[in-house]
């Protein structure tokens, strides 16, 4: 991780329990980390035009959901590296978790007949999100909250991997380009993140010796965040045109 402020900002000293690579107040004395924060942007506004497209052509609300929950974690993680305040913090880690929650809802639905609600599985993923949230208020601190919560997110992840790996090997095997882009993006994103956290002294070091436009190329969480944003979007086209094929091809009842 990152070590304390390298500049003071409009937002003060942080407060949050994890700190990242890039300098902070480097490039804005009212962003704490600049490229961290605007990559979000592919949170916000690809998820923006799916559920406006959702809405219009009337599709099945938990894809508006998802696509919301999406821009919810881009918001989250804008505040979060803008402020670097624990209250921040919490908006962006959270989201992550809930947004999964929907995903793995999404998917696990593709292949019913009637847009009815599953209970059962609901109450599992509301519970799940709920048992997280309160593990991780009670634990603020940054070793367990990095580890719980990559534990808690990887095993949403995993399932969400299986599901879409399922889908595209035995059931629509002409969705495998869009699943594995999807999956692959998602890998590169996840790949970068570890560089940064690895290799962050040298990453600085780097970045000194080269321009700050130059430089700014080596910010590799906010590449994360682009390669996961992406990544996560694809998903959900996955998961809807799954579900679009399904309600295409099924038995016509007589």
């Amino acid at each position: 991780m990152a070590p304390a402020a390298d500049r003071e900002g409009y937002w003060g000293s942080p407060t949050s329990t994890l700190e990242w690579c890039e300098e902070n107040y480097a490039v804005s004395s009212y962003i704490a980390e600049f490229w961290n924060t605007v990559s979000n942007l592919i949170f916000i506004l690809p998820p923006i035009y799916g559920a406006i497209q959702t809405y219009k052509d009337g599709l099945e609300k938990r894809y508006l959901a998802a696509y919301l929950c999406l821009t919810a974690v881009g918001l989250g993680s804008w505040c979060f590296h803008m402020t670097l305040k624990y209250e921040m913090q919490l908006l962006d880690e959270l989201p992550m978790i809930y947004s999964c929650c929907v995903f793995v809802y999404c998917l696990y639905e593709c292949f019913k007949y009637k847009n009815t609600v599953n209970y059962p599985l609901l109450f599992v993923l509301i519970t799940y999100s709920v048992v997280v949230s309160i593990v991780s208020l009670l634990n603020p601190t940054a070793e367990f909250s990095l580890f719980y919560l990559q534990v808690m997110y990887g095993t949403l992840v995993s399932i969400i991997v299986l599901r879409s790996v399922y889908i595209v090997l035995w059931v629509y095997p002409w969705l495998r380009g869009l699943g594995y882009t999807s999956l692959t993006v998602f890998l590169m994103g996840f790949f970068l993140w570890n560089v940064d956290n690895i290799f962050c002294d040298k990453l600085r070091a780097l970045r000194e010796k080269m321009p700050p436009v130059v430089g700014a190329v080596t910010q590799f969480h906010a590449w994360w965040h682009i390669l996961t944003g992406l990544g996560s979007y694809l998903h959900i086209l996955l998961s809807l045109y799954t579900r679009t094929l399904f309600l295409k091809h099924r038995p016509k009842v007589k």
